[in-house]
């Protein structure tokens, strides 16, 4: 019922999303697997968890726009870069819009626009954003990230 509440989906492409969104081995290993209840507001899971389990909503659904604001804020570094890995991979032909402060995150992107005090003041490939040495480029530089770090030539 989490993952598809009108029962249109075998279980098997239950299984495929929830290791997609590296959320297998711990519905394994609920009593209950598959038929687990997740409780009002998701209190019997972790934040993360709860983040994992809408993308593996957006992953059954094939949803063709993914709006993802801060989705991988409540995870741990290295299981945000195997959903990212995820995301990348199992979204490459829809539109992804995403709200992130961790820019790793965003770095491989067509484009990113970057607010200041709610104004746009720069939107443009990272690249050339990196290029620019705008505040993007500064956002970047004070989070440790570097061009050979975390910046790929698209």
């Amino acid at each position: 019922m989490n993952l598809d509440p009108l029962d249109k989906y075998p279980d098997h492409e239950l299984w495929e999303v929830l290791e997609l969104c590296h959320l297998k081995e711990f519905v394994q290993s609920l009593p209950q697997k598959l038929l687990h209840e997740i409780s009002e507001g998701g209190e019997n899971l972790s934040v993360g968890q709860r983040q994992l389990v809408c993308l593996a909503r957006a992953l059954l659904r094939k949803t063709k726009i993914l709006i993802l604001d801060e989705a991988t804020a409540s995870i741990d570094f290295e299981t945000d870069n195997l959903v990212q890995t995820t995301i990348r991979k199992e979204f490459s032909d829809c539109t992804i819009l995403t709200i992130a402060h961790r820019l790793h995150s965003i770095i491989d992107s067509d484009r990113v626009l970057v607010l200041d005090s709610g104004r746009i003041t720069e939107f443009e490939t990272p690249q050339n954003l990196i290029h620019k040495r705008g505040l993007f480029f500064d956002m970047l530089t004070e989070a440790g990230i570097t061009q050979d770090s975390g910046a790929k030539n698209k």
